[in-house]
């Protein structure tokens, strides 16, 4: 694992970060001792937090598919983090190598580490850009080079959209994406909530609210909001570890929830 000294300059790792956190989480290898420390703070009230960001990680893989199968060939994918294994492109281009993908984050690091792993990958993009300027990221010039708005495509916001708090318009912010897309094209979104553990989820999001980003579970009921305008698929908004099942009812250990949504 990374140490302070092997940090790239003006990095700052004395406070954690969401994506360094994730990363180690997954075993990976790019976090330093402070993001390690509020990771290990979090499973003190999350015990199984690290199964629960595979879980995550297992459901972007199985949406991901489904969208392939429905004949998907470009996708958005907002808040990418640190590269790991089983990526969007990973993914679907084991099915369908001429896929699209532009990974977008406002993480400077993630996006180094991106941009630095996927240089000579032709069919993909990464933009430094905010969730909260859907324009910006609709605009971008990677986006506009690879993503055809005339087709569906599938747009990814796993594991980001709790980062935004109600004052700053999530809904809103859905719509406008929303807006862009072509019928056909789906939605897919995992979002941490305090359903089924409210005591241990209060715990985690005040760890998380040292971070660089400030963390808002969500209701089932408040997520159905974020599909106004779409479809959902079965088995609609469910623990992500059950999402690709015929149940719709949720363990009680639920952490993150997920969906996918289609365009009519």
């Amino acid at each position: 694992m990374a140490d302070q000294h092997s940090a790239p300059g003006g990095v700052d790792v004395s406070r954690p970060n969401v994506a360094r956190m994730y990363d180690y989480w997954l075993g990976g290898k790019d976090n330093f001792p402070a993001d390690r420390e509020a990771a290990e703070k979090i499973l003190t009230y999350i015990p199984d937090g690290r199964d629960q960001a595979h879980a995550n990680r297992k459901f972007l893989r199985r949406a991901v598919r489904f969208m392939i199968d429905d004949g998907i060939r470009q996708f958005i994918d907002i808040g990418t983090g640190l590269p790991t294994q089983g990526q969007v492109h990973q993914v679907a281009g084991e099915i369908a190598p001429e896929t699209r993908v532009v990974y977008v984050d406002n993480d400077p690091v993630a996006i180094a580490h991106a941009r630095a792993l996927l240089q000579d990958t032709e069919q993909v993009g990464v933009a430094q850009a905010d969730l909260r300027e859907p324009e910006k990221i609709l605009q971008h010039p990677d986006t506009r080079a690879l993503i055809d708005f005339d087709k569906p495509y599938g747009l990814m916001l796993l594991a980001i959209m709790h980062f935004i708090p109600d004052e700053e318009d999530p809904a809103g912010i859905l719509g406008q994406f929303r807006d862009a897309m072509a019928p056909g094209s789906y939605l897919a979104i995992s979002h941490t909530t305090t359903d089924y553990r409210p005591e241990a989820g209060a715990g985690a999001a005040a760890v998380w609210q040292q971070s660089n980003a400030a963390m808002w579970p969500r209701t089932k009921a408040e997520l159905t909001r974020f599909f106004e305008g779409f479809d959902l698929v079965r088995p609609g908004i469910v623990d992500v570890k059950v999402w690709d099942t015929d149940t719709t009812d949720n363990p009680e250990d639920t952490v993150v929830y997920g969906a996918v949504g289609r365009r009519p």
